[in-house]
């Protein structure tokens, strides 16, 4: 799989093992930044890793920042991306299977590299449900980003 990975200082430790395992696994990564420890704003990287998706060139993407929280917040804002926390093993299948969520936002401050390794791998395997009612909602999901903003 197509997998693009980003994320900021407070993640770049853990990022760096999550590269390192996607390329073990055999996917083609795509590696948007951050490129040293150094301070950077994770919405910029969120940029990046969104575009990707957006253009095709992935089909999945992975953000680490300190908690997840705010990666997730960024990427949501791009219309047509849905992310989420992922920091459970439930949750690392089910986002995709009934959301079809295509970002995963990891917080190197609150998970190992060993738990977000397995995190990664089932939500890698995971494929969106079959069942209508997930489609529908997801069309809701969708209908939402159409929405106006006030002035």
């Amino acid at each position: 799989m197509k997998v693009v990975v980003g994320g900021d200082h407070a993640g770049y430790e853990l990022k760096q093992k999550v590269l390192a395992y996607l390329e073990e696994q055999g996917h083609e990564v795509i590696h948007v930044g951050s490129y040293t420890p150094e301070m950077v704003d994770f919405p910029d990287i969120a940029a990046k890793v969104c575009r990707s998706i957006l253009d095709g060139e992935a089909e999945r993407g992975i953000m680490v920042c300190g908690t997840g929280v705010g990666a997730a917040i960024a990427c949501n804002k791009y219309p047509g991306i849905r992310a989420s926390v992922v920091h459970d093993i439930y949750t690392a299948h089910q986002c995709v299977e009934h959301d079809n969520v295509q970002v995963m936002a990891l917080g190197g401050q609150i998970v190992g590299d060993i738990v977000a390794k397995e995190l990664i791998q089932l939500f890698l395997d995971a494929t969106f449900s079959e069942s209508e009612e997930f489609h529908i909602r997801v069309a809701k999901l969708e209908k939402l980003d159409q929405i106006p903003r006030s002035e």
